[in-house]
């Protein structure tokens, strides 16, 4: 691929996933997983190189959104339609239910601290509510907020001080100061925007958090204090969510609906979601 900054190209055929394609997290070895390739229900997994193959099929009833990897190799995958959270060991492709409750409308896209703490973005589509859940070592799913707007991309800062959660619909994003143990406190609005929607979110290791722009076919870099830096335009008009992996973690995957594919550009700084692998070599 070019490595002309920002400029985004096509990783995967168009159409190899579903409307449904989210996501997405990089291994260790920088292949890429993104659910509902070829099918819903599927987990795929993307070579650097773009090929593809079908890594896992979740149990029946069950389909994927976000996923993220924890920093001893173990992957968790968010079932919207099952009101929980899958766990697959590294090297394994047996997903094992790691926490469910029927309290949650859907656990939707998921963020990950180096303590292994979870939080579950938990949207109410209909009413244009949501919620926000952790999930610790005990495996339980703990109500952190409700009576929020559509929540929807959650991420933990780079310092691990910083909970960020957007609102799909009043187009917000939300910081909350992260306490160890996962509880949040001060909460004050990070981010507004006057139009299109929000999604997945990623941070880079200098706090910059990349939003993807569901509709208008863009992903938007803010900066640590909440500007934007810039837009990055894509070729597909719906992105649902992002990562950071390569040799450098400085290449971002988009998931992208309307196209179902997964685009890619490069970045001057990598993403903290890869640079938890560094901190386990």
């Amino acid at each position: 691929m070019a490595e002309q900054p920002y400029a985004s190209t096509g990783l995967t055929i168009p159409g190899g996933f579903t409307a449904g394609i989210e996501g997405p997290a990089c291994d260790r070895d920088g292949n890429i997983y993104a659910v509902n390739y070829l099918r819903q229900g599927t987990i795929g997994r993307v070579t650097p190189g773009g090929q593809c193959e079908v890594f896992l099929q979740l149990p029946p009833g069950s389909i994927g959104n976000g996923i993220r990897f924890s920093a001893a190799g173990e992957m968790y995958i968010a079932d919207y339609v099952g009101h929980a959270i899958y766990r697959v060991a590294a090297g394994t492709r047996e997903p094992e239910v790691y926490a469910r409750d029927q309290r949650l409308n859907q656990p939707n896209d998921i963020a990950i601290d180096r303590a292994g703490y979870l939080y579950a973005s938990d949207p109410d589509w209909s009413a244009g509510g949501g919620q926000i859940w952790r999930v610790g070592p005990e495996r339980r799913f703990e109500l952190l907020e409700g009576a929020m707007g559509t929540t929807n991309g959650i991420e933990v800062g780079p310092d691990e001080q910083t909970l960020y959660v957007n609102e799909t619909m009043q187009r917000r994003i939300w910081s909350y100061d992260l306490t160890p143990g996962g509880r949040i406190d001060n909460k004050r609005l990070f981010a507004a925007f006057s139009d299109h929607m929000l999604d997945g979110m990623r941070c880079d290791i200098a706090g910059n958090l990349y939003v993807t722009r569901y509709g208008k076919g863009t992903v938007a870099c803010l900066s640590p204090q909440g500007e934007t830096v810039r837009e990055i335009a894509l070729h597909g008009r719906n992105p649902t969510n992002l990562t950071f992996g390569g040799l450098d973690g400085r290449t971002c995957y988009v998931t992208v609906a309307d196209t179902g594919q997964i685009e890619q550009f490069r970045t001057e700084i990598p993403g903290r979601c890869w640079s938890l692998w560094r901190a386990t070599r």
